[in-house]
């Protein structure tokens, strides 16, 4: 139910940016499309902001001592409903946005290990949040969509 209301309120709210992006020009269109989804890896959050306007700020898992989450600015590369990784036992990644190789911001149903460093490098969320912002790139377009990781 969470996420089909979510969903919803994704398409309304883009649904209404491009409208005023109609009425104020081909710049205008440019902005309000744009998604920034910056992680940081001390705080274990992520933030996303749409049309530079915050928008929501989640908790995260990145990764753990022995697993680097890479860090600079992506742009997905590659989505998927639902992916199995081919490296960690065909470990389930739903709502896969790749942005870099083999990393990932994804949903994970380790929920209480969120908030603390725990991956082997992907960016995890609860699965709500992973299915929002899945549905945020899909409507938006990856092509105007940014995943910014920071220390």
């Amino acid at each position: 139910m969470h996420t089909t209301i979510s969903a919803k309120l994704i398409n309304i709210t883009a649904a209404a940016l491009m409208g005023i992006a109609l009425l104020f020009g081909a710049n205008a269109a440019h902005a309000a499309n744009t998604i920034v989804a910056r992680v940081s890896l001390s705080q274990q959050i992520m933030e996303v902001s749409v049309d530079g306007r915050p928008a929501f700020a989640w908790k995260v898992s990145t990764g753990d001592r022995a697993h680097v989450t890479p860090t600079g600015s992506f742009k997905p590369t590659r989505m998927h409903e639902m992916w199995y990784s081919k490296k960690y036992d065909n470990a389930p990644m739903p709502h896969s946005v790749f942005f870099s190789g083999g990393y990932a911001v994804h949903a994970t149903y380790a929920i209480k290990r969120l908030g603390q460093p725990a991956s082997h490098g992907c960016v995890r969320l609860h699965p709500d949040n992973a299915a929002d912002f899945y549905q945020l790139v899909q409507t938006f377009g990856p092509a105007n969509t940014s995943i910014v990781i920071v220390k």
